[in-house]
């Protein structure tokens, strides 16, 4: 039966396969297409929007897969699976981040003005040329554009080798099933762990927040690594909730997986929200121009003191990404609730685009040192950006879909998953437990 029920759900995923596809070049040519009627520099950074937010919920997904075998988690294992097709997406991502490479070496100060160091900052409204700024010569051995490139290179790399590990020993345990497998994953994860979290962290800098190089933050990679998290938790639930309604959970998905990860949806928000408030109370609190400067322009207009768009923005990230997610998630009821749930997950990683978009996009400034106003910043091509990488993801998850069991089945803790937190109620009289 489960046999059957996996062949049908492969043969009814092919039509998807290429929606997606053709969804995912559309929205590439439609942005190719942006760089010739808009400003070049507009459009390049829209991109680099599209392709971190996608990045950001891969990495996501690798840190789960990497989390559930370093804890040897038993409930999310029947999600794991799922999770391993997404990883199939890596060599596509690093393909997608070319662009961003030619930039760097043809064009870098459409982004990054750090790469030429003859760049006049009077045009951001600054003073002098990025190689005349002290700020940039005690961070050129970070920044420039050959450690740059070769940080992005490894990086990408080293994500798409651990998750051909992953799948790897996933896959082969189904038709062996063999515990070496699992020891190999562990070992991966071990090792895989802080080597993603140290190429996050670099990448993340390197690609956003060296766009305003001045910028001093400690808390950026972390801020980042809790928006990947919370984006793949997210994606987790719809694609639960998916299955489910196609008939291929029926009987594998019950409440409590639901309810466990919705747990996690929960912790990280607070996670997010702490990270997030640390680092603007303690930059409030110093009050160094070289950090406020960053909250300032996302706040009020540099030329006139006024209140900008782009506060607004971050008003809503706020109640978007903290409050009303919050609140949702703290109802046992909306997280088991399959028709609430995952639009809880859709919005949750709506904000996380938002939040990318606060930060990407209003480093590009005029000569008065403001960024353009949020719903004049080139937004359609955000939106092309990420309907075209976002295609080729889903294209890269729905073809790998087909080429393995729907859940690991001879994992050692696919039972304990299977059947997470269901015990039959004790017989009416006896004792009850006292601890």
């Amino acid at each position: 039966m489960a046999s059957h029920s996996h062949s049908s759900s492969a043969a009814s995923t092919a039509p998807k396969t290429t929606t997606a596809l053709g969804i995912g070049v559309a929205g590439i040519v439609l942005t190719l297409v942006g760089a010739f009627v808009d400003k070049p520099a507009t459009v390049a950074t829209s991109w680099l929007v599209g392709i971190t937010f996608w990045t950001g919920l891969a990495l996501g997904v690798l840190l789960l897969v990497m989390i559930h075998h370093i804890f040897d988690a038993g409930w999310s294992t029947v999600i794991r699976r799922q999770f391993e097709h997404v990883l199939s997406v890596f060599p596509w991502l690093m393909l997608l981040f070319v662009p961003m490479l030619v930039v760097a070496w043809t064009n870098p100060t459409w982004i990054w003005k750090w790469m030429d160091p003859t760049f006049d900052l009077a045009q951001v409204g600054g003073h002098g040329t990025v190689g005349d700024d002290p700020l940039w010569s005690k961070k050129a051995a970070f920044l420039n554009r050959n450690f740059f490139t070769g940080c992005t290179i490894f990086s990408f790399l080293a994500w798409w080798f651990l998750s051909t590990r992953f799948r790897r020993n996933s896959f082969a345990q189904d038709k062996d099933g063999d515990l070496r497998w699992t020891y190999s994953s562990r070992k991966w994860s071990a090792i895989g762990l802080p080597l993603t979290a140290f190429t996050l962290t670099a990448c993340i800098i390197l690609w956003v927040k060296s766009m305003e190089y001045h910028w001093f933050s400690t808390m950026y990679g972390v801020w980042f690594f809790a928006n990947c998290v919370r984006a793949a938790l997210s994606l987790g639930v719809v694609l639960m909730v998916w299955l489910y309604a196609r008939g291929d959970y029926k009987g594998i998905l019950n409440n409590n997986h639901l309810h466990s990860i919705g747990q996690l949806m929960l912790a990280f928000t607070v996670f997010w929200a702490y990270v997030t408030f640390s680092q603007y109370f303690l930059i409030w609190n110093a009050n160094i121009p070289e950090e406020t400067f960053w909250y300032n322009v996302r706040e009020m207009n540099n030329s006139d003191g006024q209140f900008n768009q782009w506060g607004w923005v971050g008003m809503f990230l706020l109640f978007g990404h903290f409050f009303a997610p919050f609140f949702a998630l703290l109802s046992y009821r909306y997280k088991v609730t399959k028709s609430i749930i995952p639009w809880i997950g859709v919005f949750i990683a709506f904000v996380f685009l938002i939040d990318l978009c606060y930060n990407i996009m209003p480093a590009k400034k005029n000569t008065l040192g403001d960024p353009a106003p949020f719903l004049q910043s080139g937004l359609i091509w955000n939106l092309t950006a990420v309907i075209g990488i976002g295609g080729i993801f889903v294209w890269a998850y729905l073809r790998s879909f087909p080429t393995a069991k729907l859940i690991p089945i001879r994992d050692p803790r696919i039972e304990e998953s299977l059947t997470h937190h269901e015990a039959s109620a004790p017989p009416e009289g006896a004792a009850q437990p006292t601890h």
